[in-house]
């Protein structure tokens, strides 16, 4: 299993801390879908220190989140340090992550995310200067390099370990890639065979059967799932489930998506008001929706919603159309 310092985790399947989507009603259904590991949305060190009201909220965790991990992003030693202390004593997180990802040039721009990769001496003395502050076992989630001239992932990875990381993340991906093209999985195994602590591998896993193939053939501890899971939490149970028996269970039914869907909407509404989750759930929703058939229509009306009742009345007006259309061709097949 997937050991991070003193955390084991049940299995090796992690949810990726992704901006914008991982707050605590997104990561409570990934945990219910099984995830041994959920991360938080990167949280920037000057707002925690600044108590910038929202940056703190985003620190909250549910007790049924853990194992959780809390991440935070920042280009100077000092204030890096002490907004990793203020999460390690003032929040029930079980692993502070470091980001050393983040393509996005607003961050990238301060010295942080992405940034980082160009020095491995930077992330020595940063990743060091953190773990000997705090109690909680320290990871870093990067990618493997800034572009196709830059790709110091090996070296890296070994900052990080010779500085007390407890485990790297490596997204298969240089900064300048963004999310497009294709992540490479063959780096991130030099990565794994380079250092001594967990690697959790990340990029391109689609299906149950890449996260397999990434384990079998990478050799990574522990397999990281992003974009896959956006209205998708089936992604990470059947990946889990795959995992351990080999068997794939099959996708959910429409109507099992939106029910899922209203669960999502139900919990924002509780962390920051129908308002704000309804406008915030209209992503979410596209991505609930996404391969049902004839969702065109339906996608159009979605930057329209304005209330949960705007949401459920449509939703599932829209989940008996098609129930009734997919009745109807079973019958004539028959």
């Amino acid at each position: 299993m997937l050991k991070i310092g003193p955390i084991e985790m049940k299995n090796q399947v992690v949810l990726a801390p992704m901006a914008g989507v991982c707050n605590p009603a997104f990561r409570l259904i990934a945990k219910e879908f099984g995830a041994g590991l959920v991360c938080a949305e990167m949280v920037s060190d000057k707002a925690i220190l600044h108590k910038n009201e929202k940056s703190l909220s985003m620190l909250y965790v549910d007790e049924r989140e853990k194992p959780l991990s809390l991440q935070i992003f920042g280009g100077e030693k000092e204030t890096l340090v002490e907004a990793a202390k203020f999460v390690d004593k003032n929040t029930n997180a079980d692993i502070i992550d470091i980001n050393m990802g983040c393509p996005v040039p607003k961050i990238t721009k301060c010295d942080a995310g992405a940034r980082w990769l160009l020095d491995p001496n930077k992330i020595y003395d940063m990743v060091s200067a953190v773990v000997d502050e705090v109690d909680k076992p320290v990871t870093v989630k990067m990618r493997i390099g800034w572009d196709e001239e830059h790709i110091y992932a090996v070296e890296n990875a070994q900052a990080v370990e010779r500085a007390g990381g407890a485990a790297v993340a490596v997204h298969g991906r240089t900064r300048v890639q963004m999310y497009e093209g294709t992540a490479d999985w063959n780096i991130i195994r030099e990565v794994k065979q380079a250092v001594g602590i967990p690697v959790i591998g990340n990029g391109d896993v689609k299906t149950p059967q890449d996260a397999k193939r990434m384990l079998d053939e990478i050799g990574v501890d522990g397999v990281m799932i992003g974009r896959a899971a956006l209205g998708n939490p089936w992604m990470l149970y059947r990946t889990i489930h795959y995992l351990e028996t080999a068997e794939l269970l099959p996708d959910p039914t429409p109507r099992e998506k939106i029910d899922v869907c209203m669960i999502h909407l139900d919990r924002l509404i509780k962390l920051k008001g129908e308002n704000v989750a309804v406008r915030e759930m209209r992503k979410h929703a596209a991505w609930y929706l996404k391969g049902l058939r004839g969702n065109g229509k339906i996608r159009d009306q979605i930057n329209q919603f304005e209330t949960r009742e705007d949401v459920s009345s449509t939703l599932y007006a829209y989940i008996e159309e098609l129930e009734a259309k997919m009745a109807e061709k079973s019958a004539s097949v028959v």
